[in-house]
């Protein structure tokens, strides 16, 4: 199987990027990142509808798609800056969720193989479990750490009997090795899940799970600090994968298993944009943005946005030579 354009819905780039095509290396030899679509919802456990996430999250702003984003903060266009690329959607049917796995593993190896950094639109967080590996293969299996923007942790020993669905993939990686359990670190859990045995196990691992009630009594940016210490020791760079649950539901209600009392999108554009500036980002997924769930496209928007936080940092580092720094925890550029 191969990339298939945009799986649902016209064919179109995120922002009016180039488009590239997975089959022909050429195509993004020289790529800075490169985007891809996993349209898929067969490991949703509640409402489906992520299948349709990548083709709203490229659509998801109202100025022109024309291949230019001007970061007012930063004072860089990554757009313009990096050289990022739109793959399309890869072939993922959900009624194939183990194939389809597969699939995105194998083409997030190549990816990253390649020199290039994957950023993955979904779908469910399943896909977690085959972008992070894929990128641990070519990189270092065991040697990238991850930092994990969710209202859920993830980490289920099965889900509803099956081993992969959106509940089970950092679980996965842990087993798997993928990732070492001591290197995960998890901002923004809350609710009602999961129980004891699993926390227990998520222990055992070493995992670190900051929940919205230490955010909220420590501040983000003292979690942020220690996060960041702890995820490069002994890794040679860092997975970001946020699901858009992470925010509370009341500014982001296009998701499959809202949890009120998350974090604001202000807070998670400025945490990711801040990890991208400190720490090497290897890899990123966006995920559980689910369109029918949507109101006014809000949640769609925002997702746009972390990628945009994300690809103006990584622009930032790579190509600030004029003497400019940028206080992350003050968001302020000093000049």
């Amino acid at each position: 199987m191969a990339n298939h354009g945009n799986l649902y819905g016209p064919n179109f780039t995120f922002l009016g990027i180039p488009a590239c095509d997975l089959a022909q290396e050429k195509s993004y030899a020289d790529a800075d990142v490169v985007i891809v679509g996993a349209p898929i919802d067969g490991g949703t456990s509640h409402r489906s509808g992520t299948k349709f996430g990548p083709m709203a999250i490229r659509a998801g702003d109202y100025l022109p798609h024309d291949g230019a984003r001007p970061h007012l903060a930063l004072r860089v266009d990554a757009l313009q800056q990096l050289k990022v690329v739109d793959a399309g959607d890869l072939l993922m049917p959900s009624s194939h969720l183990e194939d389809s796995l597969n699939l995105l593993e194998a083409e997030s190896e190549k990816i990253a193989k390649s020199g290039a950094i994957p950023l993955v639109l979904g779908g469910d967080h399943s896909i977690a479990s085959a972008d992070i590996a894929g990128v641990a293969k070519a990189l270092g299996w065991g040697k990238i750490g991850v930092i994990h923007f969710d209202a859920h942790a993830d980490t289920g020993d099965n889900q509803m009997g099956q081993l992969y669905g959106h509940g089970t993939p950092m679980r996965r990686l842990i087993e798997r090795g993928a990732v070492r359990g001591d290197r995960f670190l998890q901002i923004g859990l809350r609710g009602y899940w999961p129980e004891d045995k699993t926390l227990q196990w998520m222990a055992e691992q070493g995992m670190r799970s900051y929940e919205m009630t230490e955010i909220n009594a420590r501040g983000l940016n003292s979690i942020l600090d220690e996060a960041i210490k702890t995820v490069m020791q002994d890794c040679v760079g860092v997975f970001l994968s946020v699901d858009i649950d992470v925010v509370d539901p009341g500014m982001a209600p296009g998701t499959g298993t809202p949890e009120p009392g998350g974090l604001t999108s202000r807070e998670l554009l400025e945490a990711v944009r801040r990890i991208a500036l400190e720490v090497p980002v290897v890899g990123m997924d966006i995920v559980e943005v689910s369109p029918p769930y949507d109101c006014a496209d809000i949640t769609a928007i925002l997702a746009n946005r972390v990628a945009l936080e994300a690809l103006s940092a990584i622009a930032y580092k790579k190509n600030n030579k004029d003497g400019a720094t940028y206080n992350s925890k003050r968001n302020l550029l000093d000049r």
